[in-house]
């Protein structure tokens, strides 16, 4: 394009550029590679030589309409609707919005597109996708887990709203899930989350001890790993432990590079063990 626009300058030509319309007409002819511009190149050569007169008392509203059928095609109703639906009422109430991002992201590149032009949209579609994504992050869930009657620990919250069971909480002890990534940014997130539970469940039950789940999280950094350690001396000014239970792969690593071994919380290999090895049976 940038040679084609070389030579329409040195022969005093137009410029030649890509548009929505152009890319919906090509894709809607069925075009897989850049022969179709050879093509296109070569029919309008033809049409500005022996066809013109055909096209010369044509209205100019006739031309916006062939190319408002062809960018309509592009608008994808359905794919909206469907991004749209990803956030039912129990996902709503388990996590706000956090599902429709994928919609807002969409819509804004969509706005974009149509407001300006589909570079600047593409970018607006991009930024808005990050900056969701850097909220998701931030804020992630911090659940409390119980143990159902199959014997697995399950989100309370959700089963809450499911309607179901609430399952069994662990006698003195609080377990907790973090479905995120631990990093930066949600640190200070996550230790209020698991902080304000556990000032909650020591007032009405008594708990001595904090299991923090690491099944979840898929990486940790170092503000992260001293976020723990911080969170490890909260809870014991109150009297409860905190201990660690599944960390796996690069957490384990991490963890053990970060802090010192006096720092580290305990590491054991799953809930119930953490459980049964800080709250031996009392009697």
């Amino acid at each position: 394009m940038g040679a084609a626009n070389a030579g329409a300058g040195l022969a005093a030509g137009m410029v030649v550029n890509g548009s929505l319309s152009k890319t919906a007409v090509n894709g809607g002819a069925g075009a897989k590679s850049q022969v179709s511009g050879l093509v296109a190149a070569a029919l309008t050569l033809l049409t500005l030589l022996f066809l013109t007169p055909v096209f010369e008392s044509l209205p100019e509203a006739t031309l916006a309409a062939v190319v408002i059928a062809a960018v309509v095609e592009l608008v994808d109703v359905g794919a909206l609707r469907r991004l749209w639906n990803l956030a039912t009422p129990l996902t709503r109430r388990l996590y706000g919005g956090a599902d429709r991002g994928d919609f807002w992201g969409a819509a804004a590149a969509m706005t974009g597109v149509l407001v300006f032009s589909t570079l600047p949209g593409l970018v607006i579609g991009v930024v808005i996708s990050l900056l969701l994504l850097l909220a998701r992050a931030s804020r992630p869930h911090v659940a409390e887990l119980v143990r159902s009657g199959h014997g697995l620990w399950v989100d309370l919250a959700r089963r809450t709203a499911l309607d179901k069971d609430g399952g069994t909480a662990a006698e003195g002890a609080l377990v907790v899930r973090v479905e995120s990534g631990l990093f930066f940014a949600n640190a200070d997130a996550v230790r209020a989350g698991v902080r304000a539970l556990a000032a909650e469940r020591a007032e009405a039950h008594g708990i001595r001890l904090v299991v923090l789940d690491a099944e979840t999280v898929p990486f940790i950094d170092v503000a992260a790993a001293d976020m723990l350690v911080t969170l490890a001396k909260d809870l014991a000014r109150d009297g409860i432990r905190l201990v660690l239970a599944r960390d796996i792969g690069r957490v384990r690593v991490v963890l053990r590079m970060a802090t010192t071994k006096a720092e580290l919380p305990p590491v054991h290999r799953d809930i119930d063990t953490a459980i049964a090895a800080e709250l031996p049976p009392r009697g």
